[in-house]
């Protein structure tokens, strides 16, 4: 029987244009100390000219409609050959290891971190819930147990090589943190955080601890994202003015109200340590309409149907389009059952300036409950699909795809998308990464491939995005953001929700400025 000591109950390549002229000037800034490993190894970084600008992934960007195949290989070698191998990876090309990893929340969403961890080393198991952990800790007996990740990682973290976080998103930041105080790599479920000053200070941490990172959005690895970003990439849409996304949430089991206002509390079962899953929120008494999957539609918990499923069905046209940060955000919603619970359907509307020759851009989100409007081109007599997706309006086509994540891509109307396919098949293809992020992710550490997709510099502009509109949906209240000062323009009352207060033992980040 693996031992148990006293982790939160379980979650249930940048594009850009400046060339290797300043990959080269930032390879140049790279810190040559060696870097201390797990084992007590040590790794010089003295090749860091090799694998230079990977702070940021680099892709190759289609700049005209179809670029020649030969010069398309030929600068997709180089390009490559200058992020194979990630500064901070435990191994060099060749000499490959396992990788020591431990996991904090086992079920749900965990479930598949635990079965990734278990293809390399499975060190450590932490979770707060007994009983929903109890198949994790069955079907890995002799793994070491805790509840406490802080505990875990004061007592083991000499045999971790990296961790796994698949925990509510009110305990993101601080297991993401304190994993990386300690020089651990970090995955982190989607959303990265609870609110805007922890996602940028994950993207701190991570770039002063010099650790390889990635978001858990899925869809970002698929090679329908690839097909978009090709396809925009190429001229095929044409510019993109509006973007429109929806979803079929918020719906059971994950957001349901509770039957009366304040919830009904109780005690807790005696297999969850309920301190320990609340966190860094102020401790409350327990509610069984909080645990173990309605915590998402109370905002001191969840992120709402926004947080849930934004990360992925915005992550197409974040990438593909280049949007940045919104300069605005508008909300219609319909008024929250009670006090501290999400809304029930909205509509979020986000408004982006143009970036470069790129016009600006509006995009729109719709949950349950609202009519989503057709796109210009689109098969007659047919309805989109009730469980979400996104499609973008070009000048010269509309790109779309069904579902939460860009499984199957495509133009509209399909026979438009049947008479363009031999033409699409022509554009020159991105590196494909598979189809998981963990594993993109275990292949960064190892140096076996460039840094992962959703790293931190990406992946929390796009949750920065996602937790605006959350605060929109949350206040009832139009916002103009200001970015570089981290501020709502002329609504201070936002401040305490950008950076929300954290329970005495559960604070972290504020080394960093």
């Amino acid at each position: 029987m693996g031992r148990r000591e006293g982790c939160s109950a379980s979650h249930s390549g940048r594009t850009n244009n400046h060339g290797l002229a300043n990959a080269r000037d930032e390879a140049s800034r790279i810190m040559l100390a060696p870097i201390r490993l797990s084992h007590g190894l040590e790794m010089s970084c003295n090749y860091a000219m090799r694998i230079a600008a990977l702070t940021h992934r680099k892709e190759i960007i289609m700049q005209t409609k179809y670029m020649n195949r030969r010069s398309f290989v030929k600068s997709t070698a180089i390009a490559t050959s200058a992020f194979a191998l990630p500064r901070f990876s435990i191994a060099e090309p060749g000499k490959t290891k396992k990788i020591n990893v431990a996991v904090v929340g086992v079920s749900g969403m965990g479930g598949y971190a635990l079965g990734e961890a278990a293809k390399e080393n499975l060190v450590a198991m932490c979770d707060v819930d007994d009983a929903r952990a109890a198949n994790a800790f069955k079907k890995f007996p002799n793994v070491p147990r805790f509840k406490d990740f802080r505990i875990m990682l004061d007592k083991l973290g000499k045999d971790i090589d990296a961790v796994s976080i698949s925990t509510p998103d009110h305990t993101h930041f601080a297991a993401a943190m304190a994993a990386m105080e300690r020089g651990k790599h970090v995955f982190v479920q989607k959303p990265l955080a609870h609110n805007i000053w922890q996602v940028r200070t994950l993207r701190k941490a991570a770039r002063h601890y010099k650790v390889i990172t990635q978001m858990g959005n899925q869809g970002h690895t698929f090679t329908g994202m690839r097909r978009i970003k090709e396809w925009v990439d190429a001229g095929v849409v044409g510019d993109v003015r509006e973007v429109i996304t929806w979803t079929n949430r918020p719906n059971p089991p994950w957001f349901v109200p509770p039957s009366s206002f304040p919830p009904v509390t109780g005690p807790a079962p005696s297999t969850l340590d309920w301190d320990l899953w609340q966190g860094p929120v102020k401790s409350q008494d327990y509610s069984a309409d909080y645990v173990p999957v309605k915590w998402r539609g109370w905002w001191k918990y969840g992120c709402g149907a926004l947080g849930d499923i934004g990360c992925h069905t915005f992550d197409a046209p974040f990438w593909a389009l280049g949007l940045g940060s919104p300069t605005k955000v508008e909300i219609e919603r319909k008024d929250p059952p009670g006090k501290g619970f999400i809304p029930m359907g909205s509509v979020v509307t986000y408004h982006f300036a143009a970036r470069g020759k790129k016009p600006p851009v509006t995009l729109k989100w719709y949950e349950k409950g609202y009519e989503v409007p057709k796109p210009t081109r689109w098969q007659k007599d047919k309805d989109l699909p009730s469980g979400g997706g996104m499609y973008m309006e070009g000048t010269k086509e509309t790109l779309y795809h069904s579902g939460m994540r860009p499984n199957s891509p495509m133009v509209t109307p399909g026979e438009r998308f049947m008479e363009m396919k031999s033409e699409l098949v022509k554009i020159p293809k991105l590196p494909s990464v598979g189809n998981g992020p963990i594993e993109e992710w275990y292949r960064a550490i190892k140096g076996d491939g460039p840094m992962p997709g959703s790293n931190f510099d990406y992946a929390v502009p796009l949750t920065e995005m996602v937790l605006l509109g959350a605060l929109a949906q949350r206040t009832g209240k139009n916002i103009e953001w200001d970015s570089k000062k981290m501020k709502v323009k002329g609504q201070p009352e936002f401040d305490a929700l950008i950076k929300e207060p954290a329970r005495k033992g559960w604070q972290y980040g504020e080394n960093l400025g």
